[in-house]
């Protein structure tokens, strides 16, 4: 997981200290990589034991844990292709401008959102998934139908797989599971007080929970068995959650696709679903 992630993830979190320090490290990543604990304390014109505070916060052993993972995330920085442009969308903006930044825009939030995970994790939830009998998707708003796109993927493989847009027949949904099924919920403020019931049910019936949400602090990634995050900035796209959801369809996407990979008969299933859908359509 990116350290520059977390700390902007974070950032609306931190004490006005903690911002000032968090602020700084993303700012001048490569400056930080030079400088002491008491240099960059300096820098900010704050005590040597804050940014030793800041660090341990952080789940690291002191700054020199916290430079080397600075380090690392710099070296996993994706190369911005030609055209793209990072930056919020105005409303002056002509088309051209709109359209490099909506790409920027979700370039990036795919891109942070891969370098957010850990592939132990990922993997975690493709055997909790591969095991699960039913599989039950949650999500409300924009989730929702990032949640009914996965069901469909996973019902092509023969799963047992439903979801309902409907709050309310989701927890109802969420009752009848067992603790030989999984309910996977997408949100990503982790703040719905929907999803909040949907998950309460399910913990209840004993049914393992993976969520797909913000890497932000959130309620919802302290209730549940396994946390994948999305990271979005919704300020350059500024309407209906196109960063967040980019963010979740890749997510469930790259769960798909390693479905797939370990799934020996997969290939039949998604080959039949497609002629029995093709015998539908005009000759």
């Amino acid at each position: 997981m990116s350290v520059l992630q977390v700390i902007s993830a974070k950032l609306s979190d931190m004490t006005e200290g903690e911002r000032q320090i968090g602020k700084f490290i993303l700012d001048h990543p490569e400056q930080v990589l030079k400088l002491s604990s008491a240099g960059l304390a300096q820098a900010i014109q704050r005590s040597q034991s804050s940014v030793i505070k800041f660090s341990q916060k952080l789940g690291f052993a002191g700054y020199h844990e916290l430079k080397i993972a600075i380090s690392q995330a710099n070296a996993r920085q994706w190369a911005t292709p030609e055209g793209v442009i990072h930056g919020n969308i105005e409303l002056g903006d002509n088309y051209l401008s709109v359209l490099q930044k909506l790409m920027g825009s979700k370039l990036q939030s795919m891109q942070q959102t891969a370098t957010a995970n850990n592939e132990d994790d990922i993997n975690n939830a493709v055997h909790i998934i591969n095991k699960a009998k039913r599989i039950h998707l949650a999500g409300v708003g924009a989730s929702s139908l990032v949640a009914r796109d996965f069901t469909y993927k996973l019902q092509k493989l023969g799963r047992i797989a439903f979801h309902d847009a409907d709050s309310h027949i989701q927890v109802a949904n969420a009752s009848t599971l067992s603790e030989d099924d999984v309910l996977i919920v997408l949100s990503h403020s982790g703040k719905s007080t929907e999803i909040f019931h949907v998950v309460k049910t399910a913990r209840k019936a004993g049914a393992k929970i993976i969520a797909i949400t913000g890497l932000h602090d959130n309620p919802l990634s302290k209730a549940v068995d396994i946390n994948l995050f999305t990271v979005a900035d919704e300020d350059k796209a500024r309407s209906s959650s196109i960063t967040a959801r980019d963010a979740q369809l890749m997510m469930t996407d790259l769960l798909f696709l390693l479905l797939v990979q370990g799934q020996e008969d997969a290939n039949d299933f998604i080959h039949n679903s497609e002629l029995a859908v093709s015998s539908m359509k005009s000759p």
